[in-house]
């Protein structure tokens, strides 16, 4: 609908593909890149919507050909769920016990190393895990070849959790960690503004008034700021401008999950 009414070609604030990263980001990325190569585990946190979910993307979508990326979101499973998940990653066989699940994980990992594939496992809402399932495939990751990387990708609960004198066997192993801060004002700006030049759209589509209103709204993340964006966008297809103006972020912000708690409240009194 978006695409049809400006008259584009590229879906605007698009997730399906990997995003360009800010220069943060970058710098997160690269750095996680080298880890990749010498060996490590690292550890990716932040707010939900602070950009973790385009660092992943990106990792796995420019991946080089001798570097092979495992992605685990489904964290919630038991450790013999996620030992079969890891098995139909790398293609191996995964009836049987969990022990020999892991075994055949690890000949495979030295299969590929021979073959001179890096490996990136990356388990995504880490700090959803069950403690002792990470324990156990923090182990099991130790049995690997050196040159692998174990990137845990969740919430800053995840440090609080490994902080715990009883999982300092995991901390004292982490050789990298960064937490993603919410965006500045005029870095916010700059993500959009970008993301509309992505689509070809001029940087003019939100009135001046409309985006200082989204940028304040979206209080730093990455996420909101993307979805008020786009809810935005159709308001302003509704109302058949192809300039959002703030009267169509304020029609936005007027439904319940974008107004603060204490008017949510209000409002079931």
């Amino acid at each position: 609908m978006i695409r049809a009414f400006y008259g584009i070609d590229t879906n605007p604030f698009s997730t399906e593909q990997a995003l360009t990263l800010l220069p943060h980001q970058q710098e997160v990325f690269d750095i996680l890149k080298v880890h990749s190569h010498q060996g490590g585990l690292c550890l990716l946190m932040g707010e939900p919507g602070t950009g973790k979910t385009s660092i992943k993307n990106n990792i796995i979508s420019q991946a080089e050909k001798s570097v092979m990326v495992v992605n685990v979101s489904r964290t919630l499973h038991t450790y013999f769920n996620i030992i079969k998940i890891l098995c139909q990653s790398f293609s191996v066989d995964h009836s049987g016990s969990s022990f020999k699940c892991e075994k055949r994980l690890i000949e495979q990992a030295y299969n590929l190393n021979r073959r001179g594939k890096i490996l990136i496992v990356i388990i995504d809402d880490a700090h959803l895990m069950e403690m002792d399932s990470l324990r156990r495939l923090r182990l099991l990751c130790e049995d690997f070849p050196k040159n692998h990387n174990l990137i845990l990708i969740g919430h800053v609960q995840l440090l609080h959790n490994l902080s715990l004198r009883v999982n300092e066997d995991i901390k004292s192993r982490v050789t990298y960690s960064t937490v993603l801060k919410k965006l500045a004002s005029d870095d916010m700006e700059s993500f959009i503004t970008h993301q509309l030049d992505v689509a070809g759209l001029a940087h003019n589509t939100f009135t001046e008034n409309a985006l200082s209103l989204i940028i304040r709204s979206s209080d730093g993340i990455l996420r909101k700021a993307r979805n008020l964006c786009l809810s935005c966008m159709i308001e302003g297809i509704r109302s058949k401008k192809k300039k959002v103006g703030i009267d169509n972020v304020n029609r936005v912000l007027i439904q319940p999950h974008w107004r603060v708690e204490r008017d949510v409240e209000h409002l079931t009194v």
